[in-house]
């Protein structure tokens, strides 16, 4: 982008080139993408009205090479829009794309926007839909999150993810955002995961001041909130075996010893499992992503 080269530019050669030049390195650069740059994206816009629709979707991030103490992050973001104002709210992901991840993700959205849109829609995640049935196809945890807010359920059609358009178009430009601030970050590489997550939320915060005023006629046309959230993990239920350890959808965990034996409560969130003993919690655990066989 013109305003990445000139911060550049102006890092290097200070005193050089004012601010005012923006516009003539602009026309530079989009002539020289003209005759040189890559095809753009064709699209046909879509007509929205305020408060109608919200749409979600997940977005891999492995293309930008973000690193977190060095170590490659793998990891995706959870991505919400209001089809009307392209109002936005991202969640940092770890575990895939899970019930869980969407329903945290989507209910951190409504409650950030103070309101929830008439229908939600998505492309066929597997989180949301069954997929393999053509009649009954919301799942039974998708449909209670929906009623929940008072929200009807709509994805486009199968393997046409072009149709979820307000937040597939969006996913482009927020990572060429993200990686816009990383160029003049001057690496990527960041001390834990809650400075990514602060990074994140500054990218998207500018984006939505951008879209304030349309957001704030959007508001007025979102429907309240219910008084509280649903819940946003499931319950299941493993032993702890003789080698201190347990296992929960085929990832192991470590427990401590005095658990052996133990038949625990395991509610499972998108980025940590908590384990109750009769109610009282005993053990919390970064849910894990890697193969069977490995303690997490």
């Amino acid at each position: 982008m013109a305003i990445t080269l000139l911060r550049k530019l102006q890092d290097d050669h200070p005193e050089c080139f004012p601010d005012g030049v923006l516009r003539t390195l602009q026309r530079h650069v989009r002539q020289w993408r003209a005759l040189e740059g890559p095809p753009k994206e064709v699209f046909f816009p879509q007509e929205h009205a305020p408060g109608h629709r919200g749409l979600s979707d997940f977005t891999a991030m492995g293309e930008l090479r973000i690193t977190i103490a060095n170590v490659p992050f793998a990891h995706i973001l959870y991505h919400f829009v209001l089809a009307f104002s392209c109002w936005e709210h991202l969640e940092v992901v770890e575990s895939g794309e899970n019930f869980e991840a969407l329903s945290k993700g989507l209910q951190n959205a409504l409650w950030q926007a103070g309101g929830a849109p008439q229908d939600h829609r998505s492309d066929s995640l597997s989180a949301a839909f069954k997929n393999l049935t053509e009649e009954e196809d919301f799942t039974v945890r998708y449909t209670a999150l929906l009623d929940h807010y008072g929200m009807v359920g709509t994805r486009n059609n199968r393997g046409v993810s072009h149709e979820n358009g307000s937040v597939e178009s969006s996913h482009r430009y927020l990572k060429e955002a993200i990686d816009q601030a990383l160029l003049l970050r001057g690496h990527r590489d960041f001390g834990d995961r809650a400075a990514y997550a602060a990074f994140v939320y500054d990218a998207v915060m500018r984006r939505n001041r951008r879209n304030a005023a349309a957001f704030r006629i959007e508001r007025e046309h979102l429907q309240d909130l219910p008084v509280r959230r649903s819940t946003d993990f499931v319950e299941e239920e493993a032993r702890v075996t003789r080698c201190s350890t347990f296992t929960v959808r085929a990832i192991l965990y470590s427990a401590p010893s005095r658990l052996i034996g133990l038949r625990l409560k395991v509610r499972l969130y998108s980025d940590r499992l908590d384990c109750y003993l009769s109610g009282a919690l005993v053990l919390t655990r970064a849910r894990g992503t890697r193969s069977p066989g490995h303690a997490a």
